[in-house]
């Protein structure tokens, strides 16, 4: 019996521990149903900048003015379009991506404006709606694929838990979380690309249990269906339905090879390397053998050592040391998604919860400011190799191509093939666009 309060993390953990991943020809597999199927799987990957990227020290510099700060400017494969010194490698990639300066939301609290970016809704009210990664796994996913269709690696909680969540669409659509394993081994461990204890990122047991055979196994699968079904015949309903797709999803991970996604042992040292081997290198890495294996949504969140991108004080230091691990893994990511031909059917957002105060504040920090900043998108479905909107020249106000939240929601739609106007049901069974804003069509593809 699946107890009350019983979260979707802990059920699929304590499901997991029955089987082992065992070993099987699947990427090929996949392949040919793709191509079978005639029309190519589309996926999304949102890099998530935890705590509010600084857009003036990274995609927006403002050079010879007093808010510009430290950082230099460098140009880019595209003439005109320029980005901070400290991102070099995606200065040679901007081909790839689509810079939109103009980005204008009304949320300057973390909690708050990472519920605003994640669900396009102002928090509050009765209703929880659900995150771009739950609706796009909605859309984009199979109910009967072996691996779940919104996975969220490294996820920051403590500034913003609410809105990463399914919502009304219920656990069916939830994320699973993939952590840094060895972190309660080595509290404390550095996210930087040469941290000596190197992250293990992963879901727990994945594993059979020590002692437990595949006789026994089997045995519990059968008890587990024969009370299942004598629950649901009784009394049925959402929530049964719900237990029993996630138990289902978990044993298919199980029995399939499903976790070596997850064992990056595979990879080359030359390739963990070339990704960083910080927890965000390592967790792109991830992200890019998830989309292998068909997975539609993946999310990688960039924290830091500390509070990630939330810079009141010591902005320029730990902006450089944050733009390094970003640059790097990034770049990797790009170079590996084209190479295996996933890019132009992969959508990468780069975003956080607002940008930072152009004005610099007395301990050399940046504080939130949601009124003028910048998000970046890449790959498939975007016309890259630009810079759409403008800020004035204290960063201050946006001048040119202003975008909402909506508007990027739009816009993410449409790259990964999706009608925003595709209406999903709350469960009074009120129907709601998935997005209600302009696409920014010279950005789409």
């Amino acid at each position: 019996m699946i107890r009350r309060g019983l979260s979707r993390r802990k059920f699929l953990g304590g499901v997991a521990g029955l089987w082992g991943a065992s070993s099987c020809g699947w990427l090929p597999r996949l392949a040919q149903a793709a191509a079978a199927n005639g029309k190519p799987k589309r996926h999304c990957i949102v890099l998530w900048m935890a705590g509010g990227p600084s857009q003036l020290d990274t995609f927006d510099l403002k050079p010879g003015h007093a808010n510009g700060g430290e950082f230099k400017e460098i140009p880019t494969s595209v003439p005109g379009v320029r980005i901070s010194e400290h991102l070099p490698q995606l200065a040679e990639r901007i081909d790839h991506l689509a810079l939109l300066r103009g980005m204008h939301t009304k949320e300057g609290d973390h909690q708050r404006g990472t519920y605003l970016m994640h669900t396009g809704q102002t928090p509050g009210g009765p209703l929880s709606y659900p995150s771009l990664g739950s609706v796009f796994s909605q859309q984009l996913g199979a109910d009967d694929a072996v691996l779940p269709n919104f996975i969220s690696i490294n996820p920051e909680l403590a500034l913003g838990a609410d809105g990463l969540g399914p919502g009304f669409l219920g656990p069916k659509y939830a994320p699973v979380q993939v952590v840094d394993r060895g972190a309660a081994a080595s509290p404390g461990n550095p996210e930087t690309p040469d941290a000596p204890n190197e992250p293990r990122l992963g879901i727990d047991f994945l594993n059979q249990a020590d002692g437990v055979t595949d006789e026994q196994v089997e045995r519990r699968l059968a008890m587990w269906r024969a009370r299942q079904a004598a629950h649901a015949a009784r009394r049925g309903g959402e929530a049964a339905t719900a237990h029993d797709t996630i138990f289902n999803q978990a044993v298919r991970m199980m029995r399939g090879e499903a976790a070596s996604a997850f064992d990056l042992e595979q990879e080359s040292d030359e390739t963990r390397e070339a990704y960083g081997r910080g927890t965000f290198g390592q967790g792109c890495l991830v992200a890019r053998r998830l989309v292998e294996r068909g997975v539609p949504f993946v999310e990688v969140t960039l924290r830091g050592q500390t509070l990630g991108w939330d810079t009141h004080m010591d902005n320029f230091s730990l902006v450089q040391g944050l733009s390094s691990e970003l640059d790097k893994a990034w770049s990797q990511l790009l170079d590996d998604l084209k190479e295996r031909g996933l890019l132009e059917n992969t959508t990468i957002v780069w975003m956080g919860e607002f940008g930072r105060t152009p004005v610099i504040n007395a301990s050399a920090g940046r504080d939130h400011f949601p009124d003028a900043w910048s998000c970046v998108l890449g790959g498939g479905g975007i016309r890259g190799g630009q810079a759409y909107g403008a800020t004035n020249d204290s960063g201050m106000e946006v001048v040119e191509g202003k975008v909402e939240v909506q508007d990027l929601w739009s816009t993410l739609c449409q790259a990964v093939g999706i009608d925003p106007e595709t209406e999903i049901h709350t469960p009074l069974g009120r129907p709601l666009k998935l997005a209600e804003g302009f696409p920014v069509h010279a950005v789409l593809s």
